[in-house]
């Protein structure tokens, strides 16, 4: 199972499949406060937020909100957990990657429970929160423990007679700051590679979705590593994430979320102590369907990508780009698929679309689509909420979108897919790269020669030929231009997590007896 909201079952032919997994009936949430030092504790201003189920809009539990003080806090023990001498300095490599191993078996045990959690926080399906995020950061965090100690330096040939040789070090005190749509995977993708180095770390779940990662600080006591070595503080983004951005005892932050939080973040990290950030912002991100293609698969990819977490995605496929001799057929079985998408209960098994996490986003998904009408777009199917039911909106698609519609240019977060229509294969790669953003694009075309040149092409972090939304923990993530900085996943994000120290030694020539 890729990190890709596909379903693999594996099965042999005839072989009948196991029953689904279900829902866990969670009569109470156990981790409702600040989790510091490997110890519960409230908030120091006494204050509380509401978690809220976007699917019912029933208010789950209250959380105790961190704020500046309690920042202040978390960083004074990841702090003194990675100091010389510490025990988690101390600790060899190999037994870093044990403890990364041990959580791993421990999401394992509570996968089912996880999963249950996330879907009732976000909306989710939890079919896609037991196969999609759980399986996602289990395997995130046993591809970290396997690096744990084969992260190394070089020796170098220099002049005269040195030795010169380098040493990976780590950065220290990392903060990271998460967002709603997929808050367990960005949980592990933030905390696997800077444990994995040597870390210690402070991270802000998102107001809208802290279950998870609470629940996951219990499992990080239970695993075994020592006090202050991960604190979850949960909190507001203007107070606990503006504390994390701007404290001078943070070396280094990351962030997965909007472009204009990013620039903030980034500009406090540099007027407070120049600490290291790596971002993960938006996207806008094209798929460009040759008509050599095979079709079906085509709509397939490209609706999972428009549609996969009701569009909640940064890599969300909302600019598709179709050759004009299978244009009008693409539209036509693109509308006919996305009928078939199953909305509802996210605890349902049969569900497949869930609702939009708040209405902040509910009505700004629906003024975008509303755009989209009004600037002469074909609405082909969807465009509206459901009828009595919260925050559900059909999965929308456009035809005839033009690339200065404001839904053909704004990232919608949301479940919207705009088809646009190109004659030829330098026009589609110059209104691919007419945006800010370069996180994801894809192609699709039986012709590998034209998947190399167009991919080479592409001005994105990540391009899939033939598929769509294929992450794997093995392979680098990030984006071009607005879209961030750095990478996560793969070897290159353990060097966001390091420092590297030379050490040049002078030799003597004469040797000694």
């Amino acid at each position: 199972m890729a990190q890709n909201g596909t379903i693999e079952n594996g099965l042999a032919r005839n072989e009948c499949p196991p029953p689904l997994p279900q829902p866990v009936k969670i009569p109470e949430i156990k981790h409702t406060k600040i989790f510091i030092n490997n110890e519960w504790h409230t908030s120091i201003k006494g204050k509380k937020f509401p978690t809220i189920n976007p699917a019912t809009g029933v208010k789950i539990c209250d959380i105790e909100e961190a704020d500046k003080a309690d920042v202040d806090e978390a960083v004074r023990a990841a702090r003194a957990a990675g100091q010389r001498g510490s025990e988690w300095r101390r600790m060899d490599a190999s037994s870093r990657g044990r403890l990364l191993h041990k959580l791993a078996d421990l999401l394992e045990r509570e996968r089912a429970v996880l999963a249950t959690l996330e879907s009732m926080d976000t909306g989710k399906p939890f079919l896609h929160a037991f196969f999609v995020d759980l399986d996602g950061s289990i395997k995130t965090l046993r591809y970290y423990a396997g690096w744990t100690d084969k992260i190394h330096g070089k020796t170098m040939p220099v002049d005269e007679n040195f030795l010169c040789f380098t040493k990976h070090e780590p950065v220290g005190v990392c903060g990271a700051i998460i967002p709603w749509n997929f808050p367990l995977l960005m949980f592990m993708w933030k905390i696997a590679p800077a444990l994995a180095c040597g870390n210690t770390v402070v991270i802000k779940p998102a107001e809208q979705t802290p279950l998870t990662a609470l629940h996951i600080g219990s499992l990080i006591k239970e695993a075994g590593f020592p006090p202050g070595v991960l604190n979850i503080v949960p909190g507001f983004g203007p107070t606990a994430g503006a504390a994390i951005a701007s404290h001078m005892n943070i070396d280094k932050v990351a962030f997965t979320g909007s472009t204009e939080v990013g620039q903030l973040i980034k500009a406090a990290a540099a007027k407070s102590n120049l600490k290291r950030v790596t971002l993960e912002l938006g996207g806008k991100n094209p798929c460009i369907v040759f008509a050599d293609s095979d079709l079906q698969l085509a709509v397939e990819e490209t609706q999972k990508g428009a549609f996969f977490n009701q569009g909640q995605a940064c890599t969300a496929a909302s600019r598709v780009y179709v050759e004009e001799p299978v244009y009008d057929e693409f539209v036509h079985l693109s509308v006919e698929r996305a009928k078939n998408i199953v909305i509802g209960d996210p605890l349902e098994p049969r569900t497949s679309h869930g609702p939009q996490i708040d209405r902040h986003q509910f009505d700004k998904i629906l003024e975008l689509v509303e755009s989209g009408k009004k600037e002469g777009a074909v609405l082909e199917c969807g465009g509206c909420a459901l009828e009595d039911r919260g925050l559900f909106i059909h999965p929308t698609i456009f035809s005839d979108v033009k690339d200065h519609m404001r839904i053909a240019k704004e990232e919608i977060f949301g479940p919207v897919q705009c088809i646009m229509k190109f004659k030829t294969q330098e026009e589609v790669i110059d209104r691919a790269n007419s945006s800010q953003y370069g996180l994801t694009a894809a192609v699709f075309t039986r012709d590998i020669n034209r998947a190399m040149s167009v991919s080479a092409a592409l001005e994105a972090g990540t391009v899939w030929v033939n598929c769509y939304n294929a992450l794997h923990a093995q392979a680098p993530f990030g984006g071009y231009k607005m879209s961030g900085n750095g990478r996560e996943l793969g070897e290159y994000a353990l060097a966001e997590y390091t420092e590297v120290k030379a050490i040049t030694m002078k030799l003597s020539e004469q040797l000694t007896l």
